[in-house]
């Protein structure tokens, strides 16, 4: 890929954020990715230029009819000051297969990863050196064509923009309290739930706001069509420590396959640790949680890695999880993953690129 070069002059750059007071997704860098999208030409018109506005037609397709898509993924500085990917062809993949579900054009996925690389590269400064902070990396897909009617677009533009984040969850890895909704839903099997489309979080948004109005810090979501079987957190997997077994929903077509989900599975079963995908109705978890054998549950996801969940609230009852503590799996699969991200443990997965 030939990406045209124009860079910011250095008087015209943003200063750094302090890395002690990183909100996630609200500092971004000084430069972004572009390219265009074309029915009868392709993919053309790769660019890197200073991170800026849009000019959009006020009928562009994505405005109307909801083709939008994105990734996230994160770039970590080492102590040894190398930059590190982590399972990033796996995000490219995953871009690609939300881009066929909503009927978008795939990208080639080893040359937007390289116009990724080299967005980072030009971008170095902005990847912080705190333990526990990163460089958000968001490629995004949007329909651009004007026109109004229900069809697929044929114009599209993608876009990637960096920021430097810290913790996602304002409690950091500290347990976080979850609220049980059955009255409203995320996604549907046969729907769009497994693609990483902007729709699905804009669905997700009335009972999120419900529940931090109660003083919860996320929704776990139950299926559709009974409002019994559990299936995602918003912006994460689940898992169950039931005694000695480590329990997930199965990807049944309405749950985001996740990276970092996937990464546990495979860490755990290497581990020895006996894993089930499965259905699990959300009065089993309550039950487990009654009788203690709800060891562990927490929630897994590129912003938060692993985010241990002390307490879920479900029709009016407070069900406390380990005593409102972090676990031992919990503990010690953020840190192996935290591990690999940073370069400090032995990757045998192949899953870091150094840049």
């Amino acid at each position: 890929m030939d990406i045209e070069i124009e860079l910011l002059p250095g008087s015209e750059q943003k200063d750094l954020p302090s890395s002690s007071n990183l909100r996630f997704g609200r500092h971004l860098s000084d430069h972004m990715f572009l390219m265009d999208y074309k029915a009868d030409t392709g993919w053309h018109n790769a660019r890197i230029v200073p991170y800026g506005d849009f000019c959009l037609d006020p009928a562009s397709a994505c405005l109307h009819y909801g083709q939008a898509i994105f990734e996230g993924l994160k770039a970590y500085r080492g102590q040894d000051d190398k930059i590190r990917l982590f399972r990033a062809h796996d995000n490219m993949n995953r871009l690609n297969y939300s881009a066929w579900r909503m009927c978008m054009p795939q990208v080639d996925k080893n040359e937007l990863l390289q116009a990724i690389k080299t967005l980072i590269r030009m971008e170095e400064r902005w990847v912080p050196k705190a333990k526990g902070t990163s460089l958000y990396v968001r490629p995004f897909m949007i329909a651009t064509e004007a026109f109004l009617g229900v069809r697929p677009a044929r114009e599209y533009l993608l876009s990637v923009i960096l920021g430097p984040v810290g913790a996602y969850y304002a409690e950091g890895f500290n347990p976080v309290k979850i609220f049980v909704t059955d009255k409203y839903v995320r996604a549907v099997s046969g729907g769009v739930g497994e693609a990483k489309t902007a729709g699905n979080y804009a669905a997700s948004l009335m009972a999120s706001e419900k529940a931090k109005e109660l003083g919860f810090t996320q929704v776990l979501w139950l299926d559709a069509a009974e409002r019994r079987y559990v299936e995602e957190v918003g912006t994460m997997n689940i898992f169950f420590l039931l005694e000695d077994i480590l329990v997930t929903p199965e990807l049944s077509g309405s749950i985001l396959p996740g990276i970092t989900r996937d990464s546990v599975l495979r860490l755990a079963r290497d581990w020895g640790l006996k894993v089930e995908e499965r259905p699990i109705a959300i009065n089993e978890v309550l039950e487990k949680a009654k009788s203690k054998a709800l060891k562990e549950c927490f929630g897994t996801g590129t912003a938060a890695v692993i985010s241990p969940v002390g307490a879920l609230y479900y029709k009016g009852e407070n069900f406390s999880i380990n005593g409102g503590k972090t676990g031992d799996l919990a503990q010690r699969l953020f840190d192996e993953i935290t591990g690999l991200q940073y370069g400090e443990r032995e990757d045998a997965y192949g899953w870091i690129e150094v840049i």
